[in-house]
């Protein structure tokens, strides 16, 4: 079921995935989806969105602001403070599905929407169960990408936003390289950036509407940003936790430590045996028993 969800001046892009005996005359729970950075709607969202709508759990999934097929300029901008907000606007719309309680709804996070969604759950308590996959903080991936320190690269990002404004023409960035011939090219040899390689930009997970481009602008924002501010003191929903076993040099290991050890009422956490963090995006053998652990969790919980 397409939704257009209502955003300020622009409308956000959104499926929501109901089960088969969905009753408008009911009172479903239902999990709102915040996805990886760079997807779109089509991609990892609703391979978890479809599962859960199998199980009897309504799924929302929606492309973000700047992003996919929903509007805002300039394109490609990955806010994480506007990627958060998003969330609240699609509770804003679950509510006032016919069907949809909007007293059990909950929200769940993957990759750098896992940050996202705790973000957002720490003071938005319509949300009454957090779970997440692989959960990254976006913030503290991007200040350890710079190799002169974040401070010193947030001067260069300075300058070149001034270019910008003199030029009028906006820089954009590759997420990933477009090609594993490119990745070969440039000597990419790292197991997690080449499967990613091989989930966004092969027929495997690639989508016409996810551009595989950042706008360079939003990099300070990035750089600034704490998925896990505040979490000890305001995030008092209860927490699923979802983990690849192979997460050893991605950030998501010392990203989920770090917010099971702050979150101030944690359920469940859930290894999945064999699996490296991009395999949790379509994997079956891996997808399946983290849909089944969320399911009992959202089940217990909303």
């Amino acid at each position: 079921m397409h939704l257009t969800i209502p955003r300020g001046p622009i409308e956000l892009a959104a499926e929501l995935h109901l089960p088969a005996d969905f009753d408008e005359s009911g009172a479903l729970s239902a999990v709102v989806l915040s996805t990886p950075g760079s997807s779109v709607k089509e991609q990892i969202g609703a391979n978890y969105a479809s599962r859960l709508a199998a199980r009897n759990i309504a799924a929302l999934v929606f492309d973000p602001a700047h992003q996919g097929q929903s509007g805002g300029e300039p394109r490609d901008l990955e806010d994480p403070y506007r990627r958060s907000e998003d969330i609240s606007y699609a509770i804003d719309a679950l509510a006032a599905v016919p069907g949809i309680d909007p007293h059990r709804i909950g929200v769940l996070g993957i990759c750098a929407g896992g940050g996202y969604a705790i973000f957002t759950a720490r003071t938005d308590h319509r949300i009454k169960a957090v779970g997440v996959v692989d959960p990254g903080d976006m913030g503290a991936s991007f200040r350890g990408f710079q190799p002169d320190g974040p401070a010193a690269a947030l001067d260069a990002m300075a300058g070149a936003r001034l270019e910008e404004v003199r030029t009028g023409v906006l820089t954009r960035e590759n997420w990933l390289p477009d090609t594993l011939a490119d990745a070969e090219a440039a000597g990419v040899t790292d197991v997690d950036l080449l499967q990613a390689i091989t989930y966004y930009r092969t027929d495997r997970g690639r989508n016409e509407h996810s551009t595989n481009r950042r706008l360079s602008r939003g990099d300070s924002l990035l750089i600034g940003f704490d998925s896990f501010h505040l979490v000890d003191q305001l995030l008092t929903q209860p927490l699923q936790l979802v983990l690849a076993e192979h997460l050893d040099g991605t950030g998501f290991d010392t990203a989920a430590e770090r917010l099971w050890k702050l979150a101030p009422n944690p359920v469940d956490r859930l290894v999945i045996p064999g699996a490296r963090h991009y395999e949790m995006y379509d994997v079956p053998e891996y997808v399946e028993p983290a849909v089944e652990r969320l399911v009992t969790f959202y089940e217990n919980h909303l």
